[in-house]
């Protein structure tokens, strides 16, 4: 059986896994135009056993712009400060963000929102369909998959994007290897109820060799997960509740009661990364991309951050509007904050697993160095990263622009929510208005001229531009369509 995403128009995305990366793909390639369809092996079901927990500045100012940021705020819970070992603290109430904390929130939360939007905006979805292989050519990708019947179903799209996961088909699919190395083996997780609440929203401890982390799912249950040095044992050996009690005792001082396990596990953390994030039209984001330690709770928000920067690239390109060569830049862009990822995620879990004394010279070092602790918050909390610009570029181009408030919208991430381009002008701008472009000036008065991308990045900005300057800015950034 043979389908076109878009009828033969040669527009289409197939987008394979409907994790959170997935879903805001898949929504924000809706909402633009573009024919997409989601393939998802899995039944259609949000699972309660969730990975993620915390959700980040950057990202909540994502979906800012995707107008979710509200609802989600008044399920989860605010944490304005992060605890590591003891006396190792991070402060986020001073955060250059509208959202100065960390939001304590369950995965299939977040993605609950952002596939109710994705269906909203028009994207299909076929679960139970397995992808078996894909190939490509100058004009397109076929992709095979399994349908729930058991028949093979060939899809012809533009572009592919495998958000599949670690063990991603797509990433096999294309040849690209996934090279790095388990960092930390025999981690015990369970969800479980508690007789006695946790003085913290979130709870983390490393004494001796164990360590232990607490969240709370919002219906009861906490997700507890830890690791003792002196008990690596393989991924299937047996886990009950007793060895998870023990080293939480070891870790935070007390068990707090634990009881009525629902799920208990134990798994291996990798660092991976994949040399490449495109091969031809095929393109990989999130998991499929990237996958490291669940410390500082970066796996989710970066793979909706890659998404996030692919889908207007994409949008752009497939509606004429950029030429394609612009899809080379989410290489560029993405791979190095993977790569910082992992060197951060990395580093707080091997604080984890040394001794006492060094993690206790760590907390001393990031105590006594601001500069030290303001970068280690900047990119936890994703706010601090800048992507590649031009030589002589202003400085404002490649940084993430804040919540500026504007005089005909409220602010900036409500003008984005239509996913364009956002022009802020210190006066009237006469100039060319392509569809895809938003027009607004400061409030504040400011007089630099700031072309934002819709992933809210600076393309382009100008102190005192004149407006042919901005016009031909407008043009060579946002296009003529």
């Amino acid at each position: 059986m043979d389908t076109d995403v878009d009828g033969g128009a040669g527009r289409g995305v197939v987008v394979v896994g409907a994790g959170p990366t997935g879903l805001l793909l898949a929504g924000d390639l809706a909402t633009a135009g573009v024919p997409v369809t989601v393939l998802e092996k899995r039944p259609h079901r949000i699972s309660n056993l969730s990975r993620a927990f915390a959700v980040h500045a950057r990202t909540l100012e994502q979906l800012d712009a995707r107008g979710l940021a509200d609802e989600l705020e008044a399920e989860g819970q605010p944490l304005t400060r992060l605890g590591f070992f003891g006396r190792l603290r991070i402060d986020l109430s001073e955060l250059p963000s509208r959202y100065r904390h960390v939001l304590v929130l369950p995965q299939y939360e977040v993605e609950r929102a952002l596939e109710r939007r994705a269906v909203a905006a028009g994207a299909a979805f076929r679960y139970e369909t397995e992808v078996t292989g894909l190939t490509q050519d100058a004009d397109g990708v076929t992709v095979l998959a399994s349908r729930p019947d058991g028949r093979t179903e060939r899809l012809r799209a533009a572009y592919v994007v495998g958000t599949d996961g670690m063990r991603s088909t797509v990433r096999r699919a294309i040849g690209l290897p996934f090279p790095g190395r388990s960092v930390i083996r025999s981690v015990v997780l369970a969800d479980v109820l508690l007789s006695e609440k946790p003085p913290s929203l979130l709870t983390a401890n490393a004494v001796g060799d164990a360590f232990a982390f607490l969240a709370p799912f919002g219906d009861g249950y906490y997700r507890v997960i830890g690791w003792h040095r002196r008990h690596d044992v393989p991924d299937d050996a047996p886990v009950d509740l007793a060895e998870i009690k023990e080293i939480t005792r070891l870790a935070l001082g007390r068990d707090y009661g634990m009881h009525d396990a629902r799920w208990m596990s134990r798994f291996h953390s990798d660092e991976r990364q994949a040399p490449s994030y495109r091969v031809g039209r095929v393109f990989l984001a999130g998991d499929a991309a990237h996958v490291h330690t669940p410390a500082g709770g970066q796996g989710m928000n970066t793979g909706l951050q890659d998404a996030a920067n692919l889908s207007w690239k994409l949008a752009a390109v497939l509606h004429g509007r950029s030429d394609p060569v612009l899809l080379d830049t989410y290489q560029s862009e993405r791979h190095p904050v993977g790569r910082t990822v992992l060197r951060s995620s990395g580093g707080i879990i091997r604080l984890a697993m040394a001794k006492q004394a060094v993690r206790e010279a760590a907390a001393t070092l990031l105590s006594a160095s601001p500069p030290l602790r303001r970068k280690v918050t900047s990119q936890i909390t994703g706010l601090g990263y800048r992507y590649p610009a031009p030589r002589g570029a202003h400085p404002l181009t490649g940084r993430r622009v804040p919540d500026i408030a504007l005089v005909r919208h409220t602010r900036l991430y409500e003008a984005l929510r239509d996913g364009r381009f956002v022009l802020i002008t210190p006066g009237r701008y006469e100039g060319a208005r392509p569809a895809n472009l938003t027009v607004d000036e400061w409030r504040s008065g400011r007089r630099t001229t700031l072309l934002v991308r819709p992933d809210g990045y600076a393309a382009w900005a100008s102190e005192g531009a004149e407006p042919g300057e901005t016009e031909r800015a407008v043009l060579e950034h946002v296009g003529r369509a």
